[in-house]
């Protein structure tokens, strides 16, 4: 069976724009695309969570790509389930779910509808609302920037994202989770390897795909260096 790859497929990427101007939300037609190619290009967006109207965002910079039922690291390989019920559903709905019993994790569905493949948002740079987030992580002037959120638990824990966002749909108008379009990460600029903490339950080769897509030290350094809206 042909492995997916991250390949061009008639969406434009997203500009390269400066990261302190609110752009435009990404539409469902990004996410109806190959599940490799969506993690790729997730990197350098703008995840955004509204919280009694006020705006915390940062920008993506670590996905995983999930690519449905023949994956064996993906939930998809068991079937429609209650919890997997949401990744049949059209793309550019959230997908979230409990981890171990002790985390919240974000993915976002991809491909078309009844094709069960999402990507994990597994880190970002908060550029909005940065004392919410330290507040909320209990890290108030404790830890860098760039450590508050560098893992799919602090996200999640930052962002307020549970359980009551699962089946949000990020595409619609009143969303209060969406991904805006922002700077796309140069290649020079990402790393890619294995999906992260899957453990020897996984066969290869599923253990193995490089399937997780990081951003460099560099491009983080350039974010935190970049004025925030």
């Amino acid at each position: 069976m042909a492995r997916p790859q991250a390949q061009a497929s008639g969406f434009a990427p997203p500009p390269r724009l400066a990261y302190n101007g609110h752009m435009s939300r990404l539409p469902r037609r990004f996410f109806a695309r190959p599940t490799v190619t969506v993690a790729r290009e997730l990197l350098g967006q703008r995840l955004v969570r509204l919280v009694d109207g006020r705006r915390l965002a940062g920008i993506i910079t670590e996905t995983e790509a999930y690519t449905g039922p023949s994956d064996l690291a993906c939930h998809a390989r068991a079937g429609r389930t209650p919890r997997t019920a949401v990744m049949y559903g059209p793309p550019g709905v959230a997908y979230v779910y409990f981890n171990y019993g002790l985390h919240w994790m974000l993915n976002v569905i991809t491909e078309p509808k009844d094709r069960p493949a999402a990507v994990l948002i597994r880190g970002l740079i908060v550029t909005e609302g940065e004392a919410v987030v330290r507040q909320r992580r209990g890290r108030a002037g404790a830890a860098e920037l760039a450590h508050l959120t560098d893992g799919p638990a602090k996200l999640a824990q930052a962002l307020g994202i549970d359980r009551a966002l699962n089946g949000q749909d990020l595409c619609a108008p009143e969303t209060p989770l969406f991904i805006e379009r922002a700077a796309a990460v140069p290649a020079a600029q990402v790393r890619v390897g294995p999906r992260v903490g899957l453990g020897r339950s996984v066969p290869e080769p599923w253990l193995s795909e490089p399937w997780n897509f990081r951003a460099t030290a560099g491009f983080v350094t350039h974010i935190l260096a970049s004025p925030s809206g």
